[in-house]
């Protein structure tokens, strides 16, 4: 089910809602379960079949994680947590990773192994690392509560199974055992109300438009095509911002729901496009992720603490084992590697500036803080492109077009309407790539990427607007959102799905 679908904003969120105060007013005990056994029917509206798949790993986590805080200490205490998380990532393996492993073996050996397409559960991916980061912290000692119905809820919960924010158990279970959970805010209902609002704009107003824009191009190059600059550069910012709205905007939707509930969830966005750097950027972008990542995969591989050499072989090895979580596919590998590449060359050159008189506290000078910004989002796209391409092929020859080599040939609907200029028309069956071939098509592309690029640089994230703009941005979104999912193309899938 989709937040962005008339079946959720009509029938199953309003019932959701209903259910849990009217049950809350006699048993937060009750209401807990509700709200569980309402994700589970969220969940099932996909596919049936999984849902027991996802309970199965909910009652194996729990009776684990419980056998391992029994045993918090010691040998026996270990060997249960390697045995749990070795099952995680062996689930999340088959499903996730089979085709992949095959493909892989075929292309190097020349065998012909026949794919086993294997249908990926939705959110497999989150509501497996949100129980291994369980696992690890009853291990630590940081989550000590064994509430089974407030575990169901916390890994089910719906605003988050699908595509995340990535949970910790210390961040939700005191939430949901608080009395004040269970009663009805005003306040935090409006708030949730407008962030939802704000997040579903962004979905279906900006990130499913800018869609439009960016399949074409891509499918494109797979065939065989090659791109000019224009062209190129127009599908690589169009995918920026596409991803960029569709992802913070589901998050933004999750945090809204949330609050509807009276839950608060964490950021997951901190308007990244306006890093400085590599390092900043990813502590501004999945947020939740990147603060898995360092505390269950950087830090236990020894962090910092071993020397610069093993920080930057730990910080490659973190990169691309998130890549390689992001999808099964080398390019998914390759740009977390080069994501890698990126933070190594980042707090090396911080390294190289450590001894000297320049402190690196002060504020930039706003000329060369805006250099830095644009060096930052420029290697930011330059990955998006690997990210979205079906291979590195593809990726390669989007690239190139964007370093000018394939020519820097203006559109051919404004060139028509420019005497004295010609072009050579890139078709693909009947469509051309850029703006679909027609001068309004050039003209919305175009304006579309500076809206994005004005809201991403120009205004603060949704959580930081003051009431006031967070008003006046839903006046102005509302009649869009209404056209869009009830009057206009039917509800896409949020882009994170996949992953």
């Amino acid at each position: 089910m989709l937040f962005n679908s008339p079946l959720f904003l009509l029938v199953f969120l309003p019932a959701a809602l209903a259910g849990f105060f009217l049950i809350a007013a006699r048993s937060r005990v009750g209401a807990a379960l509700f709200l569980g056994l309402a994700s589970l029917v969220f969940y099932a509206v996909w596919n049936p079949r999984f849902v027991l798949l996802l309970l199965s790993s909910v009652v194996f986590n729990y009776v684990m994680g419980y056998a391992v805080g029994k045993a918090r200490s010691g040998r026996r205490a270990k060997v249960l947590l390697i045995l749990a998380v070795t099952a995680n990532l062996s689930l999340l393996g088959f499903f996730k990773y089979t085709d992949f492993f095959i493909g892989t073996v075929d292309a190097l050996t020349g065998a012909s192994i026949p794919l086993a397409h294997i249908v990926l559960p939705l959110g497999i991916s989150f509501f497996t690392f949100t129980q291994i980061a369980f696992l690890v912290d009853v291990s630590r000692g940081i989550a000590t509560e064994y509430n089974f119905i407030h575990y169901l809820l916390f890994v089910t919960y719906f605003p988050h199974l699908i595509a995340g924010p990535v949970l910790h158990h210390k961040q939700m279970m005191p939430q949901f055992a608080a009395p004040a959970t269970y009663r009805f805010n005003v306040g935090l209902f409006t708030e949730g109300f407008s962030i939802f609002l704000i997040g579903l704009a962004k979905k279906v107003v900006l990130a499913d438009s800018l869609a439009a824009f960016v399949s074409p191009l891509f499918d494109a190059v797979e065939g065989g095509s090659s791109v000019t600059f224009f062209e190129a550069w127009g599908a690589a910012l169009a995918y920026t911002f596409q991803l960029y709205f569709d992802f913070s905007g589901y998050s933004d939707m999750a945090i809204g729901l949330s609050l509807l509930f009276g839950v608060r969830l964490p950021l997951n966005f901190a308007s990244p496009y306006k890093s400085l750097n590599i390092i900043d950027f990813w502590r501004r972008w999945h947020m939740t992720l990147s603060q898995f990542l360092r505390d269950y995969l950087y830090l236990p591989l020894g962090g910092n603490r071993l020397g610069p050499i093993r920080r930057y072989v730990n910080l490659m090895i973190t990169m691309m084992l998130g890549g390689l979580w992001h999808g099964a596919s080398w390019t998914f590998v390759i740009w977390g590697t080069l994501h890698g590449l990126y933070l190594v060359g980042n707090h090396g050159w911080r390294s190289l500036w450590a001894g000297t008189t320049i402190r690196s506290t002060l504020p930039l000078p706003p000329p060369i803080a805006a250099l830095s910004i644009a060096l930052t989002f420029l290697a930011v796209v330059i990955g998006w492109v690997i990210f979205r391409a079906k291979s590195l092929h593809g990726a390669v020859m989007i690239l190139i077009g964007m370093a000018g080599q394939n020519g820097f040939v203006l559109p051919s609907a404004v060139a028509a309407i420019i005497p004295g200029l010609s072009r050579r028309v890139n078709v693909v069956g009947q469509m051309p790539l850029l703006g679909g071939g027609t001068v309004m098509g050039v003209f919305e592309q175009a304006c579309l990427i500076l809206l994005a690029s004005i809201l991403c640089f120009g205004l603060p994230n949704s959580q930081d607007m003051s009431k006031g703009l967070r008003l006046a941005a839903i006046t102005v979104t509302i009649g869009f959102v209404i056209q869009a999912i009830f009057f206009g193309h039917a509800p896409s899938p949020f882009l994170y799905f996949q992953f």
